[in-house]
């Protein structure tokens, strides 16, 4: 069976662990780009959700092995600090899944 892991900040790592997710804790974007190369060799883990600030982060480069990756797979979980629109975020979650832009109505 596969693991999930989440990458997140100190603030909310408490709650992932309390589900029961395998959490790696990260205090600045400089450590989670360090962190977050080597899961995406691990053969154990099937789902990388990282805090959505760190994603920003991380260079073009990988990137583009993320969106080419198949296992694990990466997604990007809202930050704290930022408000966001659950429609929005729910459509481009479907298009990086499945390739095509579904549209979320109320």
């Amino acid at each position: 069976m596969y693991k999930f892991v989440v990458v997140t900040d100190p603030e909310t790592a408490p709650g992932f662990r309390l589900a029961g997710v395998d959490v790696l804790e990260a205090s600045t974007e400089e450590e989670a780009k360090k962190i977050i190369p080597s899961l995406l060799f691990k053969d154990d883990t099937g789902i990388v959700a990282i805090n959505e600030d760190f994603m920003a982060s991380l260079d073009a480069k990988l990137l583009e092995k993320i969106e080419k990756s198949h296992r694990p797979i990466i997604i990007s979980i809202p930050s704290r600090t930022r408000r966001i629109d659950r429609a929005d975020y729910i459509e481009r979650m479907l298009r990086r899944a499945i390739g095509y832009n579904i549209v979320v109505r109320r």
